[in-house]
């Protein structure tokens, strides 16, 4: 499983409060503990800052770069910081995200050639989110095949299908889980990935609802997901599904998560 570490993001309360006052050791901090958890890509944003989001993001990328080289997630609505975080990311960047929206798939394609960046690709084009899983699919198999056909690597894309609250929607968790395996099929070297606390929004035990729902995707083929790599419990789960559904020969990632002391407090 490929793990988006997701806590370094300047909608949270305690990052923009740290970005604020320039806090380079709680910044610091909060990386090395997510790195040291199994994150893969540490997200950085720092979209909150409209009026200088490419100079506090800029600074985020340096304060981090002090205590680790482990590959970062840019994180931007806006193409001029995309370009700046890029610039500065390192080795192995993932760009978060790309889209079929005409204008943001234009100017963003050149930064993913340009700097050669693995990409999330979000299943949604001009005519904005639906409810038609149809038409996601739809969205999601031509952006994949148009990423291709612009020279990304199959393994350089990650999907996202746009998980949505099921408490907005009974079908929405289904849905979802119907589109991994279908992309799965498909698109086999190409990873498949989520935000995944949208799914319990407005429901009370979150925690809990992602962990199962987590579980469910990954029997049907989710092999990354945007999370909070310190929730032990999160993880716990993400290593016993993958025993399960057969990607951890032996279980030999169980047993040493257990081994680690990674699975305490799980019964």
């Amino acid at each position: 499983m490929l793990i988006i570490g997701e806590l370094i993001n300047s909608t949270r309360k305690q990052i923009r409060k740290a970005i604020e006052e320039k806090d380079a050791a709680y910044i610091q901090g909060l990386t090395k503990k997510q790195v040291d958890a199994g994150a893969n890509w540490i997200d950085v944003n720092a979209g909150a800052f409209p009026n200088d989001e490419v100079e506090k993001l800029l600074w985020l990328i340096s304060v981090i770069r002090e205590v680790t080289e482990a590959p970062l997630s840019i994180d931007s609505p806006r193409p001029v910081a995309v370009e700046a975080g890029l610039s500065v990311a390192g080795a192995e960047p993932l760009l978060n995200s790309i889209s079929a929206e005409s204008e943001r798939y234009s100017t963003l394609i050149p930064l993913v050639k340009k700097f050669r960046t693995r990409v999330i690709a979000l299943s949604m084009d001009d005519g904005g989110m639906t409810d038609d899983m149809g038409k996601v699919w739809d969205v999601a198999d031509r952006l994949i095949k148009r990423l291709e056909d612009d020279g990304v690597l199959p393994d350089h894309i990650f999907v996202d299908p746009l998980i949505r609250p099921v408490s907005t929607n009974g079908e929405y968790g289904n849905g979802a889980l119907r589109l991994i395996e279908r992309i799965s099929l498909a698109h086999p070297d190409v990873h498949k990935t989520c935000g995944l606390s949208n799914v319990s929004y407005g429901l009370p035990r979150r925690r809990l609802v992602n962990q199962v729902f987590l579980a469910m995707a990954i029997a049907r083929g989710l092999d990354s997901a945007i999370i909070d790599p310190l929730d032990t419990h999160l993880m716990a789960h993400i290593f016993a599904a993958e025993a399960l559904s057969g990607k951890d020969q032996f279980c030999m990632n169980y047993i040493a998560a257990e081994r680690a002391g990674k699975l305490e407090g799980t019964s």
